[in-house]
């Protein structure tokens, strides 16, 4: 019988593999996930949240990012890449062409699908909430019109506010509302 050692990679060699690779792949304390494809309601639905997001934050010291950047755990030594974030990270404001990764994040989107839901609410929210900037953590589906906001309360734990048909969703930690039928604007869902 032949047995293998099973071996992690380091996070300087997942850096360089995902320099080189056209394939995204997210890290989790020295494994690699390669990335699976989105769908087009998927990419609306973040496309939405990230414009909205970014227009709001026009003159302010924050940024509204897009899913190709990275987020860096370094207590969990992990990197994703989520769908949205805002950060108001100082070193971000005058970006070096080789900018790629956000440590402080003040809000994460993800927009839910059957392949990532189940990570997104177990692996990811747990891993989320450590980040001491981070002050909401937002869950879209793509499949209903709802949305959950997990929300840091001071330093005793995190709220969950859930936002259905009708509703303004607001996301108090940038101070910005917005109809959650623009969320959902041409992404098909009913």
């Amino acid at each position: 019988m032949k047995v293998d050692r099973y071996q992690t990679m380091s996070e300087s060699d997942y850096l360089a593999l995902e320099a080189r690779s056209p394939v995204r792949h997210e890290y989790i304390a020295g494994e690699i996930f390669a990335m699976t494809g989105a769908s087009i309601r998927h990419n609306v639905i973040a496309l939405n949240i990230a414009t909205a997001l970014r227009q709001h934050l026009r003159g302010s010291p924050c940024r509204a990012l897009m899913e190709g950047v990275k987020l860096r755990l370094r207590k969990e030594s992990s990197y994703f890449y989520p769908d949205v974030m805002v950060t108001c990270e100082p070193s971000l404001l005058d970006l070096a062409a080789d900018a790629e990764l956000v440590e402080e994040p003040v809000l994460v989107v993800e927009v839910l699908s059957p392949a990532t839901e189940g990570i997104d609410r177990r692996e990811k929210l747990r891993a989320y909430r450590t980040l001491p900037s981070l002050k909401e953590y937002a869950l879209i589906s793509q499949n209903e019109i709802r949305v959950e906001i997990y929300r840091r309360r001071g330093d005793i734990g995190w709220d969950i506010v859930t936002y259905e048909p009708g509703d303004t969703v607001e996301f108090a930690g940038i101070e910005f509302a917005m109809p959650i039928a623009d969320i959902y604007f041409e992404a098909g869902v009913i």
